[in-house]
C-alpha cells in the first residue's frame, strides 16, 4: 500500500458498502492515524474532546502542520473544556493558511478569561455544561476513524503512569460520507468559533493575543525539531509508521465489508432550556439497539450512572429474559471520582436487578499483552490501566464503537458520536474482547466488594462525594 490507492481500490471493489476494521490496541490506533495524515491528498477533518500539549499532541499538531504544508487542506474542531494548548501556539496554527481551527462552546478557556468564565457558568449553566464529546477523524472523505481515543498519550499506551484501555473503528467507503456530513453540521454551527476571533478582544470579555510572523515561523520550527527528535518520536512507531504499506494487505483482507451506521447528535444537543435532560438522537439509537436484543446485551463503559430512562430499559429487556452484562471500572482504577460516586450509590440496586457488572482492577493481566508495543521505564512500577472503551454489543451480532458513556452527561448534555457495525464476525470479536477483560485476573464481579482494594482515603473521598446532587452532570 504505497499511498491512499489502496484505499480507492478497496472502496471501489464494495460500491455502496461500508468496510470496517477495529482497533483494540493504542499502537496500533496510532499508526493508523499517522499513516493515514502523513498519506492525505487533500483534505483532513479532525473532531475531538481533548487535544493535549504532551507528547502525542504535540506529535499530532506537528503532522497536520507537515500536512498542510504540502497542500491539505485541514480542519479542526477542538472543545473548549479542557484544551491546554498556549495561546499563540495555538494562534500560530490557525494562521497556517491551509489550517482552519474553530474551539466548540468556548465559554470556559480558549481566550475566555476567569471573569467571564465565572459569569458564563453562572448566567447559562446548562449552556456551560453541553460539551462536544466527539472523536473523528476524516481523511480524503474517504477513509476515517471515530471510537473512544482523544489526542493525549494516555489514550495511545504512552504514558508513564495512566493508560486507557480503548476501542476505535477504522472506516471505509460509504458512511464515511455521513461522518463528514456530521463534521461540517458542526463546522457551521454557531458553537464553532474561529480561534482567531477568540483572541482580538479587551478587557473582560475576551483575551486580546497577538503572534507576529517570525513567532509563527519559531512555533513551527518546535514542532518540527520536537518530532525530529527520537526520544519524542519512539523508533518503533515511525517503524510501524513505515511497514503500514506492507502490513495493510493483511488489514485489507480482515475489513468487513457490509452494513455501517454513523450516529451522531446535533451540534448543541437539544434546544431543552429548563434543567438538564433532553436526549440525543445517539441516545435513541443506541436505546432502539437494545431493544433489538433477544439473548444478551455486552456493555463495556468507563462509567456507569443509570439514568431514569435507562434503568427503564434495562429492566425491560431483563423482563424478556434478555442477560445484560457492563464491564467498568473498579474505585481502584477509574479517572473520575465524581461518576464512580454516582455508580456507587447504583450499584446495589443495578445488581440486585440481575444485571452483571465486572470492574476492572488497575492492575488488569491484560495490561501486558495490550502495552506490548508501547515504552516502559525498566524498573518502575507498570501504570495503571483504566478502562475507556465505550462499546456495545446486541446477541453476538451488532455492536456499536463510539463515544457514549453510560451516564447522563452523554445522554442529554454532550454530543456524541460512533458507529453501529452489524457484523456477525465482528461484534463475536468485540465481545470477545470485552469478556478477556471481564475475566478473573482483569476484573473483580462488582458484587464481590472490589471497593475495599482503594485506599481508605479514596474510599472516604467518594463517600463525601456521594451526597452531592450531582447526578445530571455525571
Amino acid at each position: 500500500m504505497a499511498s491512499m490507492e489502496t484505499v480507492d481500490a478497496q472502496v471501489a471493489a464494495h460500491p455502496g458498502q461500508s468496510g470496517v476494521y477495529v482497533l483494540e490496541t493504542g499502537t496500533e490506533a496510532l499508526v493508523a492515524r499517522a499513516w493515514l495524515v502523513d498519506n492525505a491528498r487533500t483534505s483532513i477533518e479532525a473532531q475531538y474532546f481533548i487535544w493535549s500539549t504532551d507528547n502525542i499532541g504535540i506529535l499530532a499538531a506537528e503532522a497536520l502542520l507537515r500536512a498542510a504544508g504540502r497542500g491539505v487542506k485541514v480542519r479542526v474542531i477542538v472543545d473548549d473544556i479542557l484544551i491546554d494548548a498556549p495561546d499563540k501556539s495555538l494562534l500560530a496554527l490557525a494562521l497556517h493558511p491551509n489550517i482552519e481551527i474553530k474551539v466548540y462552546n468556548p465559554r470556559h478557556s480558549v481566550g475566555t478569561p476567569i471573569p467571564k468564565r465565572v459569569i458564563n457558568m453562572l448566567s447559562d449553566f446548562r449552556g456551560f455544561n453541553q460539551r462536544m464529546h466527539d472523536k473523528v477523524l476524516v481523511v480524503d472523505g474517504k477513509v476515517a476513524i471515530t471510537g473512544g481515543r482523544n489526542m493525549a498519550a494516555e489514550y495511545f499506551d504512552y504514558n508513564q503512569s495512566y493508560n486507557f484501555r480503548d476501542r476505535d473503528a477504522l472506516v471505509l467507503g460509504a458512511v464515511v460520507g455521513d461522518m463528514r456530513a456530521s463534521f461540517e453540521r458542526f463546522w457551521g454551527s454557531r458553537l464553532a468559533v474561529a480561534v482567531e476571533e477568540r483572541f482580538d478582544g479587551l478587557g473582560l470579555l475576551r483575551k486580546n493575543v497577538r503572534v507576529e510572523g517570525p513567532e509563527v515561523q519559531k512555533v513551527y520550527a518546535g514542532l518540527r525539531k520536537y518530532a525530529a527528535n527520537p526520544e519524542n518520536f519512539a523508533p518503533e512507531v515511525r517503524a510501524a509508521v513505515a511497514k503500514v504499506p506492507e502490513s495493510f494487505e493483511k488489514v485489507s483482507q480482515r475489513l468487513a465489508w457490509g452494513r455501517v451506521e454513523f450516529i451522531c447528535d446535533e451540534p448543541g444537543k437539544n434546544d431543552t432550556w429548563i434543567g438538564l435532560g433532553g436526549g440525543g438522537a445517539t441516545g435513541r439509537a443506541l436505546a432502539a439497539l437494545i431493544r433489538e436484543a433477544r439473548e444478551r446485551v455486552t456493555i463495556q463503559s468507563p462509567y456507569l450512572v443509570v439514568s431514569d430512562e435507562a434503568a427503564a430499559l434495562f429492566r425491560e429487556a431483563l423482563s424478556r429474559g434478555v442477560k445484560i452484562r457492563i464491564h467498568t471500572n473498579s474505585l481502584a482504577s477509574t479517572d473520575n471520582y465524581a461518576a464512580f460516586s454516582g455508580y456507587r450509590n447504583q450499584r446495589t440496586v443495578l445488581l440486585a436487578a440481575g444485571l452483571e457488572i465486572y470492574e476492572y482492577r488497575p492492575d488488569a493481566q491484560i495490561q501486558r499483552q495490550l502495552l506490548r508495543e508501547a515504552r516502559a521505564t525498566p524498573g518502575k512500577k507498570p501504570p495503571i490501566f483504566s478502562v475507556h472503551a465505550k462499546t456495545l454489543v446486541v446477541d453476538g451480532k451488532a455492536a456499536f464503537i463510539g463515544t457514549y458513556n453510560l451516564d447522563p452527561r452523554s445522554q442529554n448534555l454532550n454530543t456524541e458520536a460512533g458507529v453501529i457495525v452489524r457484523d456477525a464476525g465482528v461484534a463475536a470479536g468485540i465481545e470477545r474482547a470485552i469478556e478477556a477483560d471481564m475475566a478473573p485476573g482483569n476484573s473483580w464481579s462488582a458484587a464481590d466488594d472490589p471497593d475495599r482494594h482503594a485506599s481508605a482515603a479514596v474510599r472516604a473521598r467518594v463517600r463525601a462525594i456521594q451526597q452531592a446532587p450531582i447526578k445530571p452532570l455525571l
